[in-house]
């Protein structure tokens, strides 16, 4: 049994995530998040919460899972978020047509077109993987889930693949949350959802999991952070693609030199790549066991100036990227007003005003009020950009508003010219995106807090969680089935529950036993009621045992003591001799 089969084994037992819909025999890239997983995952969004939304003063948003075809068509995933596929004409199963020739190729196999893979398919005469039958030509399978919005045929409309494009689509209102002032950012936690071809790395590739993404809306000309000099001492495992194309290992660098050398782009990059580096150690992600991979040429999509991904070296799957980081350019933002119509732009304000000739409508509202009742509005507002870009001169106008074509008559409105004073200039803003698989990173996270060791001949399994992450806190176990030690161990449990703790009381079996199965959910603090505690003639009554997971070690503190001796262990991380006796 591997490390993987270990906490995937454990991680089923003690209530941190198992395979979904076990009891109609599961369904591949599925896995439910059990009582203890949903906490340690909820604990590690509000970590990440804490860095951004907090420390960073970002805006969260929420935006809906299903999106109409439209959004689609604009961020380019109804025709680039695909895998080449081949079908077996044999046994009729499916494969990935780039894992197929990736041993033929001295390229990245996921870089080559259908054509390429269809060449090394046919020069090599390739066959099925699993009984040698001949392969279908390459076609391309969209990894959507497609669904219909309505009754009947519906609207046809889509499972989001990733949260981006619900804030993108969003941008014009996001900008005037921020005052219509450059840079902010908004971010998201939710579900995403991709029909994965072959899931067979478990939690790795999921076809339903969590995100939680930033999108940074910033200036092109201005991509500098001004708190990048106090983060510029930092040193991260940087593993360049000039470094991948000579085949060397990444370089342990400070973020400085890799932006004075090129390799980091600029200030705000590299700024947010510290971000993610406190985001991924403070998960208790060993630092040897972290590094920051460029994308190749070849690899990175189109429309990104650069893309750095953050990649945990697990057991069995080796290097496996966590979180990416990506200067998306002002791709989506153009995309989107392009297919929309609307107006994706930001002001950049001019040290000295011009003045400038504009063209713009006034509207007979009286008549189209009534007529276009709440289409009104917007379409007025379409009508003016139209007018503003010299689209529009006087007769029957034409306007798309939510879906459907609205007419503005020639008798309605009129162009008009003015002159105004021009105080800013328009331009696209950029965006700069660090991108979290949430679900990738808590597995990382279990997989380097397991440890198992021999303890009086008997193995003793660990899982070492952060403490202030671990989803139970603290733990208050009566040393045997007493009443009185019941009692006391239920009014410690309320004490600390109403400070803040999530608290297990554990009963069941011998204390040796139960101080395992704490050791195993990851509890790094347990408290023991014990005769002491409650003989009025001990030395130490109304005195508990604290025991640490990691050392094993214990000390006594008072009852009244217990909430603030907790706190200083899992939230200030204090020693336990500093605590107690």
């Amino acid at each position: 049994m591997d490390l993987y089969e270990r906490v995937i084994e454990l991680s089923r037992r003690r209530g941190f995530l198992h395979p979904s819909f076990e009891i109609y025999g599961g369904l591949g890239g599925f896995y439910d998040w059990g009582p203890r997983g949903a906490r340690l995952l909820e604990n590690v969004l509000d970590l990440w919460r804490q860095l951004y939304v907090v420390e960073e003063g970002l805006m969260e948003v929420s935006t809906p899972t299903i999106m109409p075809r439209r959004v689609f068509e604009a961020s380019g995933h109804l025709e680039g978020f695909v895998d080449p596929m081949v079908d077996c004409e044999g046994c009729g199963r499916s494969f990935r047509a780039d894992h197929l020739v990736d041993n033929h190729v001295d390229l990245v196999a996921d870089s080559l077109s259908n054509e390429e893979l269809q060449e090394v398919i046919d020069g090599e005469e390739l066959g099925c993987p699993e009984c040698g039958g001949p392969l279908s030509e390459v076609y391309d399978f969209n990894l959507m889930f497609g669904t219909t919005v309505g009754p009947g045929r519906g609207q046809e409309a889509y499972m989001r693949p990733e949260t981006a494009q619900g804030i993108f689509v969003a941008y014009p209102r996001l900008y005037r949350y921020a005052r219509e002032r450059l840079p902010f950012g908004a971010v998201q936690v939710g579900r995403a959802y991709r029909n994965e071809v072959s899931p067979r790395q478990g939690v790795i590739r999921l076809r339903e999991f969590t995100q939680a993404e930033v999108e940074l809306f910033v200036d092109p000309e201005e991509k500098v952070h001004d708190g990048f000099d106090r983060v510029s001492h930092r040193k991260l495992n940087l593993l360049s693609s000039g470094k991948q194309l000579d085949g060397e290992a990444a370089e342990r660098r400070s973020l400085r030199e890799a932006v004075d050398e090129g390799d980091l782009q600029n200030t705000l990059f590299a700024y947010h790549l510290h971000v993610v580096d406190r985001f991924l150690t403070a998960l208790g992600i060993p630092e040897g066991d972290l590094r920051y991979r460029q994308h190749l040429p070849d690899e990175r999509a189109h429309y990104a100036a650069d893309c750095w991904d953050a990649e945990v070296n697990l057991d069995r799957f080796g290097w496996v990227e966590v979180v990416g980081l990506a200067d998306r350019t002002d791709y989506d933002l153009s995309r989107h007003s392009g297919h929309s119509g609307r107006d994706m732009s930001a002001l950049r304000p001019l040290d000295e005003a011009r003045e400038s000739t504009v063209r713009r409508v006034e509207v007979d509202m009286s008549s189209l009020g009534p007529r276009l009742r709440e289409d009104a509005s917007p379409v007025v507002e379409r009508l003016n950009e139209r007018a503003a870009a010299g689209e529009v001169d006087g007769g029957d106008v034409s306007v798309e508003v939510e879906g459907s074509t609205r007419v503005v008559r020639g008798e309605e409105y009129e162009v008009v010219e003015e002159v105004e004073r021009v105080r800013g200039e328009t331009f696209t803003p950029h965006v700069i995106e660090p991108s979290y698989g949430v679900d990738r990173a808590v597995y990382a996270m279990l997989e380097k807090a397991f440890r198992s060791e021999e303890v009086e001949e008997r193995e003793r399994r660990v899982v070492s969680l952060p403490r202030a992450l671990a989803p139970v806190p603290v733990a208050v176990l009566p040393l045997t089935d007493d009443a009185e030690m019941r009692h006391v161990s239920s009014e410690v449990a309320r004490r600390l529950r109403g400070n803040g703790f999530v608290v297990e009381v554990d009963t069941s079996g011998n204390i040796g036993r139960r101080y395992r199965r704490q050791d195993e959910i990851g509890t790094p603090l347990v408290v023991t009621v014990d005769q002491v505690t409650v003989d009025p003639e001990s030395e130490g009554h109304r005195t508990v045992t604290l025991r640490s997971r990691d050392s094993m070690e214990q000390v006594r503190v008072g009852l009244e003591e217990v909430e603030a001796s907790v706190l200083r262990f899992v939230q200030d991380g204090a020693d336990l001799a500093e605590i107690g006796e």
